[in-house]
């Protein structure tokens, strides 16, 4: 049995024919750079995550990166997030012109952990990007505490949490801005890059939306020094579609998560995920912290399960980052799951019979059973 770490053709099969009759309206149409389609997915998308506006772009990265430029943060400024991401979120705040800071992560959930913030904010200090690693949203209420009291901006960092929870309140709606990623592995993937930016603030909907287009407040009216970062019209006809099946995907992923947790409850030198209380986790990644994880990942590959690591380098130890000064030792939680992350096979047509394989087999190379 050969177990990929994701299946896109798998996810494109069960809705093949949609998607091709969105990409004919598209190609048909020809509204290739923004358009009627990106526009419908706006409006889809904005109501998916209970907010009034929704901007799409060409990548996370770039929703990051406008968010950070609409906020009017820049040169001299300090952006708070944590390590253990993906280096686009540091990426965003260094292009922005602002300086990346730090703070340790929780040992269980692996987010942000809100009781280093106050330690790491500065007289520049102007906003806090908490990043929803893996599908579960951070600990929202003391960082918005905390940022209100120093008058912070919040920037959501949900690029791997489409569709999760806190406390009832949906991903990307809970502080000023909300980012997103649909790079083709996310829980809602597009078939290329794109990304997209929700907020309930108008005004900041409207400076987005000009930074976007090269600045534009109409055509060749450059009110701003903006950029390229429209969403193309095909990857807005396919993420339509994809949209009416996020609901029913993520709960197979949480379905598929429960499996796990109920195969690898209590095994020895094993830590699977923890869902929080008053969260509800999408799992785009369901990642295990173990001891010599490298061996384990060898010996289930040559059983053809093949395995992911999120993310072996903390971001302040990247090589990119060696300015900041920051030593190994700087982030212990962080740079300890970055040596023990593995994270298994997940997507929601992974079957019953797939997981137990995959746990069967991994308790043989651990424990030879």
């Amino acid at each position: 049995m050969e177990i990929p770490f994701v299946n896109l053709r798998a996810q494109y099969a069960s809705i093949r024919d949609e998607v091709n009759v969105a990409i004919q309206e598209v190609l048909e149409s020809s509204a290739f750079a923004s358009g009627p389609f990106v526009e419908k997915f706006e409006s889809d998308f904005a109501a998916f995550c209970d907010c009034k506006h929704a901007i799409g772009v060409g990548s996370g990265t770039e929703a990051i990166w406008l968010s950070l430029i609409a906020l009017g943060i820049g040169r001299g400024d300090e952006v708070i997030t944590v390590p253990n991401t993906f280096i686009a979120t540091a990426e965003a705040i260094s292009m922005s012109g602002a300086r990346p800071v730090f703070v340790d992560i929780d040992e269980q959930t692996y987010n942000m952990n809100p009781d280093l913030l106050e330690k790491a904010i500065t007289s520049r200090t102007k906003a806090i990007i908490p990043v929803h690693i893996f599908g579960q949203m951070a600990d929202m209420d003391p960082i918005l505490e905390i940022a209100k009291s120093h008058g912070l901006y919040v920037i959501e960092d949900a690029c791997q949490a489409h569709g999760a929870q806190y406390k009832g309140r949906t991903a990307g709606s809970i502080g000023d801005v909300g980012c997103f990623s649909f790079y083709p592995g996310k829980n809602i993937g597009a078939y290329g890059d794109a990304g997209a930016i929700v907020t309930n603030d108008t005004e900041l909907d409207k400076a987005v939306r000009i930074l976007r287009d090269h600045g534009q407040s109409q055509k060749y009216r450059h009110a701003k020094i903006g950029w390229n970062a429209r969403m193309d019209g095909i990857q807005g006809g396919v993420l339509s579609v994809k949209l009416k099946y996020i609901q029913d995907w993520n709960e197979k992923r949480r379905r598929n998560a429960k499996l796990y947790d109920e195969m690898l409850m209590n095994l020895d030198g094993l830590n699977p995920p923890m869902e929080a209380s008053g969260r509800k986790h999408v799992y785009h990644i369901y990642a295990i912290c173990i001891q010599n994880r490298d061996a384990l990942i060898n010996s289930l590959a040559e059983k053809n399960i093949f395995c992911g690591i999120h993310y072996p380098i903390p971001v302040h130890l990247q090589e990119a980052y060696s300015n900041l000064g920051l030593q190994r030792g700087c982030f212990p939680v962080a740079e300890s799951c970055a040596l023990e992350f593995v994270s298994l096979p997940m997507f929601p047509e992974l079957s019953k019979e797939q997981i137990e394989y995959i746990v069967a087999e991994l308790k043989h190379v651990l424990y030879n059973e």
